[in-house]
C-alpha cells in the first residue's frame, strides 16, 4: 500500500507516519508533500498511490484546490483540527476523516474503512465536496475568547498580532502587546486562522500580516522578522518556509 501525506507541519508529518507504520505494516510512504503547489507538482510526476493523507488547511491554500489543477483518482483519509460542517460533508460522501490530533485507535478504524473502500471500489464526489466546503459556514475563525480574572474577554482576529508557544503552553498576543494563554496549540491555530493573514514562521511564532514591521536578509537566505508589538527574542522564519514566506508576503 503506497501512502502520500499532504500535511504542512513537519511533526505532524512525521507522526502520522509512524502511525501509519504501526498500524499498517503493508503500508510505504512514498511522499510528504507540505502545500497545494508541492502536491500538484507531485501528481503531474507520479502516478497516484493508493492512499492519500491529505490535511484540509494548507499554509499556501485549502488542499481541494489540489483537484482543481491536477487529477486525482486515489482515496482520501482528510484530516482536520476543527470545522465540524466538514466532517458532515464527509460523511455525507462517504469519505473518511481523522480529527487532530489523530490517536493510533482512530487511525486503525479508518484504515480499516479504506480497505472496505478499495474492495467496493467507491470514487468521491471531490467537486461535490468542494462546494459544499467553500459554501458551508466560515472556514476561519473570527475571534479568540479569553478567561481575564472573573471576566471573559473576547478579541477579533484583527486585533491579535501574533501567537507564541513555550513550554507547551500557547499564547495569544494582541496589539496593545497584552499577553493571554489560550487553549489551542499552534498546529490548530495554523488551522482554523486565515492563511492570507497569518503564517507560522516556525514552530513558536505564527504570526499575523500585520504584525510585520521589517524583514532583514541574513546570509545563507535567513531572514529574521521584526513583529509588533516585539517579543523578548529574535524571530527568524524556517529554513523550509522561507520560500513560501516569500510568497506570502507577496
Amino acid at each position: 500500500m503506497k501512502v502520500v501525506i499532504i500535511e504542512d507541519e513537519e511533526l505532524a508529518a512525521r507522526r502520522l507516519e509512524s502511525l501509519i507504520r504501526e498500524c499498517a505494516p503493508d503500508a510505504e510512504v512514498i511522499a510528504r508533500l507540505e502545500s497545494v503547489e508541492d502536491a500538484v507538482d507531485w501528481f503531474r510526476n507520479h502516478p497516484s498511490p493508493d492512499l492519500i493523507f491529505l490535511d484540509i488547511h494548507l499554509e499556501d491554500d485549502l488542499s481541494f484546490s489540489i483537484f482543481e489543477k491536477v487529477k486525482v483518482s486515489s482515496p482520501i483519509i482528510f484530516t482536520t483540527a476543527f470545522d465540524e460542517y466538514a466532517i458532515r460533508a464527509f460523511r455525507m460522501k462517504s469519505i473518511d476523516y481523522l480529527l487532530k490530533p489523530i490517536v493510533q485507535e482512530e487511525l486503525a478504524r479508518s484504515l480499516e474503512k479504506y480497505r472496505e473502500f478499495t474492495a467496493v471500489k467507491q470514487q468521491p464526489d471531490m467537486d461535490a465536496l468542494y462546494r459544499m466546503i467553500s459554501s458551508g459556514a466560515p472556514a476561519y475563525k473570527e475571534r479568540f475568547s479569553v478567561t481575564v480574572g472573573q471576566k471573559i474577554k473576547s478579541y477579533p482576529t484583527s486585533e491579535i498580532s501574533w501567537f507564541y508557544s513555550e513550554e507547551g503552553i500557547t499564547f495569544m498576543v494582541i496589539n496593545d502587546n497584552h499577553q493571554y494563554p489560550i487553549d489551542f496549540s499552534l498546529d490548530d491555530l495554523a488551522g482554523q486562522l486565515n492563511p492570507k493573514e497569518y503564517f507560522r514562521v516556525n514552530r513558536q511564532f505564527l504570526v499575523s500580516l500585520g504584525s510585520i514591521k521589517n524583514v532583514h536578509i541574513y546570509p545563507k537566505s535567513r531572514l529574521k522578522i521584526e513583529i509588533s508589538p516585539p517579543p523578548d527574542r529574535e524571530v527568524f522564519v524556517s529554513r523550509d518556509k522561507v520560500t513560501r514566506f516569500k510568497e506570502w508576503l507577496g
